[in-house]
């Protein structure tokens, strides 16, 4: 009975799943596959693995794994000395709550923030001009600039993410270790190390995934200049780039689709790993 009722409580959330992700899915998947007339058809999608399209995704890919790098050392080295402070401490609050704050602050305003900050006539650049800093090669709306601001919301949300697994070290282990003669690289490299290995790899793939299907914030601070897929998509959509390319859209979208689920496919692996040792 208590199992019927709980199932009776996820009915709500399926709903919301099935009418804003179920749906729009199947409706992508279906239009990748249909001309403007409603014929089946694949010549969308082999537009969308050749040029120009090609290189949207292969410009998506690096920049989302290099943002996600980046942000996942950083974001495991803030959570690491974080962790290493008292249970329920100031330093831990300020830190969960600015990164939970951070790590969703994005879209227009977080392209507005960056281009008052560090954009060509923002305060940081005139202050090292002032400095006598060289800043002619670097560009806030190029490559090195949608990275700088991906990382932005990268690393809280690692910190966000990583911060269970490091708290479910036991401080016993550490110390059965010592016990045993083991240093503290050797407890690392053989204990700590391999259990936060699997963490460590779906939170690098979750923000993977964050990263390629971020739309807003590249789109506001570029206006389309770099070729990312949901800027690709947008375009087409809008009918910017050429009228009755919807279909086409939706085949780039059924792209991402595939991608980011085999990202969050991978997440979800990794955290059934974790959830062994988190009990």
């Amino acid at each position: 009975m208590r199992r019927r009722l709980d199932l009776l409580g996820l009915l709500p959330f399926l709903a919301y799943v099935l009418v804003f992700l179920g749906v729009p899915a199947v409706a992508v998947a279906v239009g990748a596959f249909q001309t403007d007339t409603g014929n089946w058809t694949l010549a969308n999608l082999t537009a969308a693995v050749g040029d120009p399209y090609l290189n949207a995704f292969v410009v998506s890919i690096e920049t989302s794994a290099l943002t996600a790098v980046i942000g996942a050392v950083v974001g495991l080295a803030i959570a690491f000395a974080v962790s290493a402070s008292p249970a329920g401490g100031v330093l831990r609050q300020v830190v969960s709550t600015a990164s939970g704050v951070l790590a969703y602050f994005a879209g227009v305003p977080l392209a507005f923030a960056f281009i008052a900050t560090v954009g060509s006539q923002g305060i940081v650049p005139k202050w090292l001009v002032s400095l006598g800093v060289d800043m002619s090669g670097f560009s806030l709306f190029g490559f090195l600039g949608i990275t700088l601001v991906y990382v932005y919301f990268q690393v809280p949300l690692m910190v966000l993410v990583i911060f269970p697994a490091l708290e479910g070290l036991r401080p016993q282990w550490q110390e059965a270790a010592a016990n045993l003669g083991a240093t503290r690289w050797q407890y690392w490299r053989t204990v700590g190390g391999p259990l936060l290995l699997p963490p460590f790899l779906g939170a690098l793939m979750l923000l993977f995934a964050n990263a390629f299907a971020a739309y807003a914030t590249a789109a506001a601070l570029t206006n389309g200049v770099i070729p990312l897929v949901p800027i690709q998509i947008a375009s087409l959509m809008s009918g910017n780039v050429a009228v009755g390319q919807e279909n086409l859209g939706n085949a780039l979208g059924l792209g991402m689709i595939l991608i980011v689920g085999l990202a969050l496919a991978g997440y979800a692996l990794m955290q059934r790993r974790t959830a062994r040792w988190l009990r």
